[in-house]
């Protein structure tokens, strides 16, 4: 069984540390990591960046279409170092924004790092696009989530040996979300609240 992280929080006053916040959105597929962030970002006036959106760039700038860049990224591992290396300088040189990415905690450690979660099954549901728990339809969803798992832990496995970093061990996030049965807009009002609460109390908490 998976031991979950606990956390010893020391309060310092800094009170330049809430003129500017970055938060980082990880998670499992399907838990709604983009549409939070973005949202989220919408909601505090942030800039939103995404993994995709980065790559998107990098592909602009090279001048080819997005399917042709992941084609290339599979076999040249330059390409996930740039974007690696784009995070980086975007925790370094840029202020009040929100990003996701299951590396992105790794690149930026000193952001608000938060984890979205939830159920496999509703996972499977919301990447397939499918609302119904009826009939075959249950059996589908319960593969595709048997599928999910395998595929989450091969990336881990991966994630490990090229980087040290498993993105789906919680311990490595400051907060851990459960959005299976919280519409993404709440989702977004509880970080909003716990966000502005942070920056009215002006303190900084270290784990």
């Amino acid at each position: 069984m998976k031991k979950t992280a606990s956390y010893q929080v020391n309060y310092i006053y800094s009170p330049s540390y809430y003129s500017s916040m970055i938060i980082v959105i990880g998670g499992r597929a399907g838990a709604g990591k983009s549409t939070v962030a973005r949202l989220l970002a919408e909601k505090l006036g942030y800039k939103h960046y995404s993994m995709g959106d980065l790559l998107r760039q990098l592909a602009q700038k090279k001048g080819i279409s997005i399917v042709e860049m992941n084609r290339l990224a599979e076999m040249d591992a330059s390409i996930d170092a740039e974007l690696d290396e784009r995070q980086k300088r975007l925790g370094k040189e840029e202020d009040n924004f929100v990003i996701d990415g299951r590396l992105s905690a790794l690149f930026i450690p000193h952001a608000t790092k938060l984890f979205l979660d939830a159920d496999p099954n509703v996972r499977a549901q919301r990447i397939a696009g499918d609302r119904k728990r009826a009939g075959g339809e249950s059996k589908k969803i319960g593969k595709a989530a048997a599928s999910i798992i395998e595929r989450e832990k091969s990336e881990s496995k991966r994630f490990l040996a090229c980087y040290d970093f498993d993105p789906y061990d919680t311990g490595a996030y400051d907060r851990v979300i459960d959005t299976t049965s919280m519409p993404a807009e709440d989702a977004v009002a509880g970080i909003v609240e716990m966000v502005e609460g942070q920056k009215k109390s002006s303190y900084k908490f270290l784990r």
